[in-house]
């Protein structure tokens, strides 16, 4: 007989690289999912981490598993300090989606560091990893994988974008959850203003003192990537191929640069929001506090944008790969073929124990 209450650890690291986030979720089952985020945080990573992540895909085949084995080790003493701090005694499952080193999936590759069997070993408890292997082997993108959360905990709204190093959008269509990957938000806003000696635009204030530059805001409008159909999904590769040159063949000021890509993001966002009219737009991730970024958004839209509590911008990514975690202890599936395009819904993820 299936549980109906689960108590669950979500693990996620993005591709902004602001760190790793950690949740203690309790879901329960009724008739529909509930969930309670009960301890949460996010451990920025070292100057050396951030060097290592964002090099990933220099390195070879022996580098990157050697560099997953270092950070599985590291993301077990994460888990285990934030268990310990917050004296966490019952524990079903720690969920964790592992940070990406590698996602072509049009040549049936993805690689996700952090998702080794140590992991369970090292924490002495039950883990559910590796969520887009399978999907990529079903002919899948393996991505995104969070719309599955958006449909069974979050319906109440009509979208539900995710602003982190990607934009990526979720909605119900004909009784059937589309999403996709949107544009890049953070990882190339991130990758800028770092040049100037801060982590982030906070609130967007640099990106408001700018100019746009009309002609570089044509070009990353005119990306092929928006033009092609869904299921798609981005990955750093295409950023640094297809949209860095572009930006960086134009010698202007960080604050223009900033203004433009802003501009273009509330561009390409609304693009697909404004397809429904009087809907609700729940956004979350880091971008929402991007205040600039926000207004621009609200500003080319007519629909109701929502900005939930700090507790699910910041966390909900950790809360939905706990509940894949949770549907695949369940052998449910917890992947949606109208999303990644695989040849079927199934349940994915890999289950190890300590």
């Amino acid at each position: 007989m299936l549980n109906n209450e689960y108590k669950i650890i979500g693990v996620m690291s993005g591709t902004s690289l602001d760190g790793i986030d950690v949740a203690y979720i309790i879901f329960n089952f009724k008739t529909t999912w509930e969930f309670k985020i009960k301890y949460s945080t996010t451990i920025p990573y070292t100057k050396e981490w951030m060097q290592i992540l964002q090099n990933l895909i220099a390195n070879t085949s022996d580098g990157l598993q050697e560099i997953d084995s270092k950070y599985t080790i590291y993301v077990a003493q994460v888990i285990n300090s934030f268990i310990q701090e917050n004296n966490i005694q019952d524990i079903d499952a720690i969920c964790s989606h592992g940070h990406t080193a590698l996602h072509q999936p049009e040549k049936g590759l993805t690689y996700q560091i952090g998702n080794l069997k140590a992991l369970a070993t090292l924490t002495k408890t039950k883990v559910v990893c590796d969520f887009r292997v399978q999907d990529v082997a079903l002919g899948g993108q393996g991505a995104p994988l969070v719309p599955i959360g958006d449909k069974l905990l979050f319906s109440k709204y009509h979208y539900c974008v995710n602003l982190g190093g990607f934009a990526n959008i979720s909605f119900e269509e004909n009784k059937k959850r589309i999403a996709f990957d949107i544009c890049p938000v953070n990882i190339v806003l991130n990758h800028y203003v770092q040049k100037l000696g801060v982590e982030f635009d906070d609130q967007g204030k640099l990106a408001a003192t700018g100019n746009i530059n009309i002609q570089l805001l044509e070009q990353l409008n005119n990306l092929d990537f928006y033009k092609e159909p869904y299921p798609k999904s981005l990955g750093l590769e295409w950023v640094k191929k297809e949209v860095l040159p572009i930006i960086d063949a134009f010698a202007i000021e960080i604050k223009d640069i900033l203004k433009t890509v802003v501009a273009h993001i509330a561009i390409q966002i609304t693009k697909e929001i404004n397809k429904k009219e009087n809907a609700t737009v729940l956004i979350t991730g880091g971008g929402a506090y991007n205040t600039y970024l926000i207004n621009q958004i609200k500003n080319k839209t007519n629909n109701k944008v929502i900005i939930p509590c700090s507790e699910i911008i910041n966390y909900k990514e950790a809360l939905i790969f706990g509940l894949l975690g949770v549907l695949k202890l369940r052998e449910e599936i917890n992947c949606l073929s109208s999303v990644t395009g695989a040849r079927n819904n199934h349940s994915s993820g890999k289950i190890y124990l300590p």
